[in-house]
């Protein structure tokens, strides 16, 4: 395949600047994967798919918004399917209203702010399949929030607590690259 036509494909990702062994090898597979399957944005548990992610981190940036999740039974971050959209920023913002009951969040910055694909366990509609997670950092800045019904529980959560929230790798990473993350604070 043409550089080109990778390209046109990863395009709904935006600029990911890998920092560690973990981001070159999630980056790598998240745009082979892109270039290879013509339905990467839809949602097709037989290929697996890109979704998208928002950590929304609390107005003073201390802490971040964790959703029990219903059916994953685990605290993580906001975000959902593309649904066919190649745009993962999008979704990941959509996402977090709808997931989130805040009514205005702000991008921090529109570069990647992390990658994470992982295996979905097998359910009762679909057999176990990956999702690429492409996930971008956002701010909440006005609203309250409030429960939809995809999630058991919302919570701010300190990011110097993550743990007691989450074991997970992918959640955990937040604390990881925050410092290290060029953010528009303004």
């Amino acid at each position: 395949m043409t550089t080109l036509r990778i390209i046109e494909r990863c395009a709904g990702i935006g600029e990911f600047a890998p920092q560690t062994a973990r981001d070159h090898q999630m980056w790598q597979r998240l745009t082979a994967f892109c270039a290879a399957e013509a339905k990467a944005f839809e949602r097709d548990p037989a290929t697996g798919h890109v979704t998208g992610s928002a950590f929304v981190l609390s107005p003073d940036l201390k802490s971040v918004l964790l959703t029990h999740h219903a059916k994953l039974d685990r605290w993580l971050q906001l975000g959902g399917h593309c649904d066919g959209i190649a745009d993962a920023c999008f979704t990941a913002w959509k996402e977090a209203y709808e997931e989130s009951g805040l009514i205005r969040i702000s991008l921090l910055s529109d570069k990647v702010f992390d990658i994470d694909i992982h295996e979905i366990p097998a359910n009762t509609r679909e057999d176990a399949h990956l999702h690429y997670d492409v996930r971008y950092l956002f701010r909440a800045e006005a609203g309250e929030i409030r429960a939809s019904a995809e999630s058991k529980a919302l919570a701010w959560v300190p990011l110097v607590e993550l743990s007691k929230y989450s074991s997970a790798d992918s959640v955990l990473v937040l604390q990881d690259k925050i410092d290290r993350f060029e953010c528009k604070t303004a």
